[in-house]
């Protein structure tokens, strides 16, 4: 089944922009960025620029990331997944990043949610920007809490 991902979320003062792999089912279904409650990327990004997002409704988060400065896309615009884990992603399309400059202007930063998205590191940072690949936001990722909490942190507050 093609699942489609979703529109980026950011402005012409974006100057971070964190890029997923593609929504999951339960974010697809909610139509929202990191929408399964199993995800620890609102308490993983509120924490690091010292907001609640957890509490927010969904659009008041996006409000607020857009405040700091920070964006988000993800790497590919559509693919073929059975389920929502990243290993499981087949004949994906991958999003326009040549269209980024004129689009986000400001952008200086882009950090990459996993290893998956990860893959596409080297593509962005010969764009000319600041990148780093930090641990998956994923709920089954949390063999090693507080390292994962500090790399957001020390990323997004760099």
């Amino acid at each position: 089944m093609i699942k489609r991902g979703f529109p980026p979320v950011f402005d012409n003062n974006t100057e971070i922009l964190i890029l997923g792999s593609l929504p999951g089912d339960e974010s697809l279904r909610r139509r929202q960025y990191y929408g399964h409650p199993g995800n620890d990327f609102w308490r993983l990004v509120g924490n690091a620029i010292g907001e609640n997002l957890q509490d927010m409704d969904y659009e008041t988060r996006l409000t607020t990331l857009k405040r700091h400065r920070i964006g988000l896309w993800d790497v590919f615009k559509a693919g073929k997944r059975k389920g929502s884990q990243d290993s499981n992603i087949r004949e994906e399309e991958v999003n326009q990043f040549s269209e980024l400059k004129e689009m986000a202007p400001e952008l200086k930063k882009v950090f990459f949610n996993g290893k998956a998205s990860g893959r596409y590191e080297p593509v962005l940072s010969a764009m000319g920007y600041e990148t780093k690949v930090l641990p998956s936001s994923s709920g089954i990722n949390r063999r090693n809490v507080k390292k994962r909490e500090s790399e957001w942190e020390n990323a997004l507050k760099s």
